[in-house]
């Protein structure tokens, strides 16, 4: 019997999904409404696989899948979204997500890749394969003045402390970074977000789904 934990904030979805998964009839779904519950079901059993929301108050997906990681190092994760997941690729490979999974795949679709997952494959849509590709040649061809709004895990970091009001002081030791790194850091990810300050940057990267009004320390309007 495959168990597979769902983290979603959403009732419905949760209800539907397990429904879909478990009229496979070799799969059990237990549900986490909240991150806290995630990680206390996490801590307590064993799951072969979980799918978690990306937008969920509190902490996003790709958040809660490293605190997942560091308690289950094997844990093969799949997040689970409605929402445009693009600009969140490298973070998510960075953190040791297995892929993704639209929340409006059909149900062969959403059975697919949970066992590609299982098998230790990684699940993309073909959307993003074709976004990358894209971009792979773009770069290629080194166009001038790309853009590709694709963060790296230390830069979403730095987004993340921007959006919680930190100074630039205070991301540095909390990074153990030098401020002199860390202005050279936030040089490099002004010029890939096209933004000339951190109201800016943190605002753009809003926009780009890859901040949520629950990582501002005061949300913006």
């Amino acid at each position: 019997m495959v168990h597979i934990l769902l983290v979603d904030d959403h009732p419905s979805v949760m209800a539907g999904t397990k429904v879909l998964l478990e009229q496979e009839g070799d799969m059990v779904v237990a549900n986490a409404e909240t991150v806290e519950k995630a990680l206390e079901l996490v801590r307590q059993d064993h799951y072969d696989l979980m799918l978690l929301d990306l937008h969920m108050p509190k902490m996003n997906g790709i958040d809660l899948a490293k605190q997942i990681i560091a308690i289950r190092p094997e844990a093969v994760i799949l997040i689970y979204t409605g929402f445009e997941f693009t600009n969140h690729f490298n973070l998510m490979m960075e953190a040791g997500i297995s892929g993704f999974v639209l929340k409006t795949a059909s149900k062969e679709q959403l059975v697919t890749a949970v066992r590609c997952a299982l098998r230790g494959e990684a699940v993309l849509p073909l959307s993003l394969v074709r976004q990358m590709r894209r971009v792979s040649a773009q770069e290629t061809e080194k166009t001038s003045g790309l853009e590709t709004g694709v963060v790296t895990g230390k830069e979403y970091d730095i987004l993340m402390q921007i959006a919680r009001g930190k100074s630039n002081k205070a991301i540095a030791e909390n990074l153990l970074v030098s401020q002199r790194s860390l202005e050279y850091s936030l040089t490099s990810l002004f010029h890939k977000l096209g933004v000339k300050s951190r109201i800016e940057a943190a605002m753009k990267a809003k926009t780009m789904g890859l901040l949520s009004d629950s990582d501002f320390s005061n949300p913006p309007v």
